[in-house]
């Protein structure tokens, strides 16, 4: 499984189209993450070439710089890392190098077009034929086109209130290891 995280199309609080910002924690915490659960690709997705240069410079940082020397595990972890400008190129990607078509899953905060479960799709996962791509968003959630084109969504994750606003990083430890995690 390769993940990837959307910087656009996402919304806004407000419900616009946005193009949201990279941000540092989100590159290399999403993936350490990816990289305990054994995923095999993350891709790191905005259309804004300074963004994707942001991004490219926290990823060399880690895997060049001075961060390399300093915590080599975190290199290992950003190894993981391909960052593109839109889900197409990821998609086009997997699909070419594994010669089938790529199984698209979204997640998303508000459970209104969720039509999977956790343990349904980690069955799912278990079939290694299968090349799946699953998709965080960042802002206020993915937008409603890209939700329409995976072929599953995920159910969001629930705690103990009504609060439900976590953090992209928080979100996507939790769902990999619900998914991939060992029990």
């Amino acid at each position: 499984m390769s993940i990837a995280l959307l910087h656009y199309p996402v919304y806004d609080k407000n419900r616009n189209l946005v193009t949201t910002a990279v941000t540092n924690l989100d590159v290399h915490d999403i993936a350490r993450s990816a990289k305990t659960y054994g995923v095999y690709r993350y891709y790191v997705l905005t259309p804004l070439k300074e963004q994707q240069e942001l991004a490219l410079s926290i990823i060399n940082h880690w895997q060049k710089g001075y961060g390399a020397s300093y915590n080599p595990k975190r290199k290992e972890a950003l190894d993981l890392v391909t960052v593109a400008e839109r889900l197409e190129f990821a998609v086009e990607e997997l699909e070419k190098e594994f010669g089938r078509p790529v199984r698209v899953v979204a997640t998303g905060a508000s459970g209104s077009q969720a039509n999977i479960s956790y343990g349904d799709m980690a069955r799912l996962l278990e079939d290694r034929n299968q090349t799946n791509l699953l998709l965080f968003g960042t802002g206020w959630g993915l937008a409603d086109e890209v939700l329409a084109r995976a072929h599953f969504v995920l159910e969001p994750i629930k705690g103990y209130g009504s609060y439900n606003h976590l953090s992209v990083r928080s979100a996507a430890a939790i769902i990999l290891d619900r998914l991939l995690g060992r029990f």
